[in-house]
This record gives C-alpha cells, sequence and structure tokens, in this order.
C-alpha cells in the first residue's frame, strides 16, 4: 500500500479537469457509484492515452498534490459539443463512453496549467454542488 505525505511535496500549478453529465444521475436515474466508475474510467484513460506527455509526467510525478476539479455538464449534448470545442482546438481529452450503449458519459482533459482551459470549463459548476 502506497501512503501520500502532503506535507512533503511541492504544490503544482498542472489541473485535470473532468467534466461529468448531471442528468446521469438526476434524470436517467444512474446510481452514483456507476457515475463515479464513469469518471474513473476517463481519468484512467487520459493517463493511458497521453502517458508520455511532460505535463502527464509532471502531473504523475507528484501524487499527493493532484488537483482534479470534477465539473457538472447538463447532458450528453453539452458534453459532446464542448469535446468538439476542445478537439477543433486541439485541447487533449479523452471523451468516456460507456459500452456496450455506447453513450458518452464523461470527458476527462489531460493535466493542464491552471486556466489554459477556462474559456471551456467556466461555464460548468462543480459536479453536485
Amino acid at each position: 500500500m502506497y501512503v501520500f505525505d502532503l506535507r512533503s511535496s511541492t504544490m503544482s500549478n498542472l489541473v485535470q479537469y473532468v467534466l461529468v453529465r448531471g442528468d446521469l444521475t438526476r434524470t436517467l436515474k444512474w446510481p452514483s457509484g456507476a457515475v463515479m466508475a464513469q469518471a474513473c474510467h476517463a481519468c484512467v484513460a487520459v493517463v493511458h492515452t497521453y502517458y508520455s506527455d511532460p505535463d502527464m509526467q509532471a502531473y504523475l510525478k507528484d501524487l499527493g498534490n493532484m488537483h482534479k476539479v470534477v465539473l457538472e455538464v447538463p447532458d450528453e449534448t453539452a458534453l459532446l459539443s464542448t469535446a468538439a470545442a476542445l478537439e477543433t482546438d486541439g485541447v487533449q481529452h479523452v471523451v468516456w463512453k460507456e459500452q456496450p450503449e455506447d453513450v458518452a458519459t464523461c470527458v476527462a482533459l489531460k493535466p493542464c496549467a491552471k486556466g489554459t482551459v477556462s474559456k471551456y470549463v467556466r461555464k460548468f459548476k462543480l459536479y453536485g454542488a
């Protein structure tokens, strides 16, 4: 087992944004655990996809100080339109789709400098807030 000592680590300016559909629990009545699993899948997928990227390596180097911001996106349409904007502008991310239904549930962005993706995420509130 690995225990993180938060006192010995240094703060990083990298943050990972995770966009999760709010309608999954509110409208579609998914259990909260199932929704959390979707976000976990997306985070692991983005780490795997961009593992050799210098920002990802810096983010992983300081495990005790990882910063994630989980934001609530209203529905699949808003999630996919945000993902399309990220794709158009070259912002690295992963869209997680639940299979076999092929339902987009969340988007995890590759860790980046705080504020560099604010134009995509500032319209969303913290998940569950």
